[in-house]
C-alpha cells in the first residue's frame, strides 16, 4: 500500500474528512462520469473505486455515485456508509427498491443485481470492506444506531 493511501485511510476517521468528503462527492462524481469510471476516488491508486448507477426510487431517473468497492470472487461489495450520517444514502435506498444497477469500472459498464447481505454473509463481506477502508468502523459508530447496509453486486 502506498504512503498516500495509508495517509488517506487514516484521515478517513476524522470528522472533518467526512464533512469534506460529502462536499467533494459531486466533484468526484463529475470526474468519474467524464472519465467513464477511469478516474474515481480522485485518482488515488490502490483504492478500488467505481461508479454505480441506480434507478431513483421516486423519480425513476438514473442516479450515479462514486463508491469504493471490494472484490468478492466475480462480484463487488459496497457499503451504504453515507460518511456516518444517520440516514441511508439515496443510492442504497434505490437498490433496495430496485436491485438492478450498472457499475462502471475503467470505462466498462457492467449491469449488476444487488443483494442486501445479512447475517454471517454480511459479516464476511463487511470484513472485506473494512480491510479496504477501516474508517467504515468509525462511520458505523457515528451513524446513530443505523446499520450500514452492505450489498453484493453480481453481474447479470
Amino acid at each position: 500500500m502506498s504512503r498516500l493511501v495509508a495517509g488517506v485511510r487514516s484521515l478517513g476517521h476524522k470528522r472533518w474528512f467526512a464533512r469534506a468528503g460529502r462536499i467533494l462527492v459531486p466533484v468526484d462524481r463529475a470526474l468519474g462520469i467524464l472519465s467513464k469510471g477511469r478516474f474515481v476516488a480522485f485518482g488515488v491508486r490502490d483504492l478500488p473505486s467505481m461508479l454505480i448507477t441506480t434507478i431513483g426510487r421516486k423519480s425513476g431517473q438514473h442516479r450515479t455515485n462514486p463508491l469504493l468497492y471490494a472484490r468478492d470472487g466475480d462480484g463487488f461489495v459496497v457499503i451504504g456508509s453515507n460518511w456516518g450520517q444517520e440516514h441511508h444514502p439515496a443510492w442504497a435506498l434505490n437498490l433496495v427498491a430496485n436491485p438492478v444497477a450498472t457499475v462502471t469500472l475503467g470505462g466498462k459498464a457492467i449491469p449488476v443485481r444487488a443483494t442486501l447481505a445479512e447475517g454471517a454473509e454480511r459479516e464476511r463481506l463487511l470484513a472485506l470492506l473494512m480491510s479496504l477502508w477501516p474508517a467504515y468502523a468509525t462511520y458505523a459508530k457515528r451513524a446513530g444506531g443505523r446499520e450500514l447496509r452492505v450489498f453484493r453486486l453480481a453481474a447479470i
